[in-house]
């Protein structure tokens, strides 16, 4: 009987760029899925959530496996099939865009804000940090014929949304008025991970991680800005009325639910 000979395994790539980066897209997803999985299991969510916040979860957890996939075939030197993927995630942008703005408005209109963000912050920041993404994440597939750029800025692209799982790692309460900064400058940690490895390596930090960094930061920056100013009360106003947010005044801190 024929048999078929074994496929040989793909060869390893022995950019160390390359590999570090696989090595951290693994770490970063490791956070994501703990952040979450620990509010599941201390009984804060549910699967009985409406449907948009499912959406919002496959979407947003696709787009961390789609980042996994796409460290493990670039280590593996599978350039064909992480060039194909790597449109794919060009295109999964704008689903991320449309459901979490679709989610990021309804909370605010239902009143159901976490107790640690005033309303017009959630509203301002929340978008501000994902047009950050997708602009570094766009960077990063523009500047995919430069290695050396093109993983750095994907790891700071992803350092700009993991603030909600961190959020959920993190004594949220505990760090207001600054809760939502302390959660994106945790984020940022494996990008000044990064940065560290460049300068014990070669002396020097790459520029995509200061360019990476100072998006989120400004990102940031600007969101607080905007949501403490008139133009964040228009903003809050214009999103709230005719719904139960707009009962609730957009700079103050909602009550904390009730104990148990």
């Amino acid at each position: 009987m024929a048999t078929l000979a074994a496929q040989p395994p793909l060869p390893e790539s022995t950019d160390p760029d390359v590999r570090f980066a696989a090595r951290t897209t693994l770490y970063m997803a490791t956070v994501v899925v703990t952040g979450f999985s620990v509010q599941w299991l201390l009984g804060r969510s549910s699967f009985a959530s409406p449907l948009r916040v499912h959406a919002h979860a496959v979407v947003f957890m696709g787009w961390v496996a789609l980042f996994v996939a796409q460290g493990q075939l670039a280590k593996r030197d599978a350039a064909a099939l992480h060039r194909t993927l790597g449109w794919v995630g060009a295109g999964w942008l704008v689903l991320m865009l449309g459901v979490a703005l679709n989610s990021i408005v309804a909370i605010v209109r239902n009143g159901t804000v976490p107790f640690f963000f005033t309303p017009q912050q959630l509203l301002i920041a929340d978008p501000m940090t994902l047009f950050g993404f997708i602009g570094l994440t766009i960077a990063a597939i523009a500047k995919r014929r430069q290695t050396d750029w093109h993983v750095r800025l994907h790891i700071c692209a992803m350092s700009a949304i993991m603030g909600p799982a961190v959020g959920r790692i993190l004594p949220m309460p505990l760090l207001v008025p600054f809760a939502f900064e302390a959660a994106v400058l945790v984020g940022l940690a494996f990008a000044g991970a990064g940065a560290l490895r460049d300068w014990r390596r070669q002396g020097r930090v790459h520029p995509a991680w200061l360019w990476g960094i100072a998006v989120v930061v400004s990102a940031t920056a600007l969101a607080d800005g905007i949501a403490y100013s008139p133009l964040g009360d228009g903003i809050y106003r214009a999103v709230a009325a005719g719904y139960p947010g707009a009962e609730i005044a957009g700079q103050e801190y909602p009550p904390p639910p009730p104990a148990p």
